[in-house]
């Protein structure tokens, strides 16, 4: 399953003309991922088990913040450039995906707007 996903991921990095570092899968107990300026991204194992429309999301989400580090317009306007309808993968098309500590249950939420 792993070596499945780092292919996904490795497809996607080529789609999107982008070259991580470094992939690596780990146990994440707030995140389902992260990117480091550095060029490393993490993936919570947890999402290998998640859908294939979900994991899409998460990957090439990621992968945009080899482009671009922040979540602006540019970002936004890319991320609907590679995944025109990702609302049919996650419950919003803006969100914000934590897991709980407790339970380790997967939750999505409309980001904040306030700043």
């Amino acid at each position: 399953m792993r070596k499945a996903f780092h292919l996904e991921v490795q497809a996607w990095a080529q789609k999107i003309g982008v070259q991580p570092k470094r992939i690596q899968i780990q146990r994440m107990t707030r995140k389902w991922a992260s990117w480091s300026s550095s060029g490393r991204i993490c993936f919570s194992d947890d999402l290998l088990s998640e859908p294939e429309s979900f994991r899409e999301v998460v990957i090439v989400h990621e992968l945009l913040h080899c482009i671009v580090p922040n979540h602006g317009k540019l970002f936004k306007s890319l991320m609907k450039a590679y995944l025109p309808n990702p609302a049919k993968a996650v419950p919003a098309t803006s969100y914000t995906c934590s897991k709980t500590l407790e339970s380790m249950s997967k939750r999505c939420r409309p980001e904040s707007r306030t700043r």
